[in-house]
């Protein structure tokens, strides 16, 4: 008997770029919250602690959903974009030189993941 291939793929790594810019914003935002907390005061670093993680975790997620060519994955970058866009917007707020470094992450991973996602939209 023989076994037809369906429309849906592994193909492997066709968004390459993307992935790799979802772990380095991950990472980013992982080093930066573990950086707030190394701060002499933390209270006004929780907001930017909470985002990081999230938004480390989201990335995280979306690089995983198109590194093995899931259905969901060009949705769930229209989630990607939201949470990084925020996350930049706090950490942009600060002085930190990793707040910094992790808002220009956030910035460059929102707009990558635009530019894959098309018109889906996240309310």
């Amino acid at each position: 008997m023989e076994h037809q291939q369906s429309g849906h793929h592994h193909s492997g790594h066709k968004h390459e770029a993307l992935i790799q810019q979802l772990l380095a914003c991950a990472t980013a935002c992982e080093n930066c919250a573990a950086s707030c907390l190394d701060e002499q005061d933390v209270t006004p670093m929780a907001h930017c602690i909470e985002l990081d993680r999230d938004c480390a975790d989201v990335c995280f997620l979306g690089a995983q959903l198109l590194i093995r060519d899931s259905e969901f994955a060009h949705d769930y970058l229209a989630v990607c974009e939201k949470v990084c866009r925020e996350c930049a917007e706090e950490c942009g707020k600060h002085e930190h030189e990793h707040c910094k470094k992790c808002a220009e992450e956030c910035r460059k991973c929102a707009d990558a993941c635009h530019a894959h996602h098309g018109n889906v939209q996240v309310s």
